[in-house]
């Protein structure tokens, strides 16, 4: 088991990103955007994806984003 990625989750492939004609690079997780980098910085990102493993490129994408989930997101519950 790897130090890195304890639970396997990255080998579900959660992220994905898109580069649009514009430049912007549009990062998803499980399907909903959650990141968008403009100009540089996309290229930049870009650059780094370019010839890396599928792991590999999942393990930058989830730094890149951090911790953007808490845990105290709004469920969708009727009550």
């Amino acid at each position: 088991m790897s130090k890195i990625d304890k639970n396997d989750f990255l080998k579900s492939n959660p992220f994905s990103y898109s580069l649009n004609k514009d430049g912007k690079m549009m990062i998803s997780y499980q399907g909903k955007n959650i990141l968008i980098l403009k100009g540089k910085k996309a290229g930049q990102m870009a650059k780094k994806l370019e010839n890396k493993s599928d792991f590999d490129q999942q393990l930058v994408l989830a730094k890149l984003t951090g911790n953007f989930k808490r845990g105290n997101e709004k469920q969708n519950k009727e009550k």
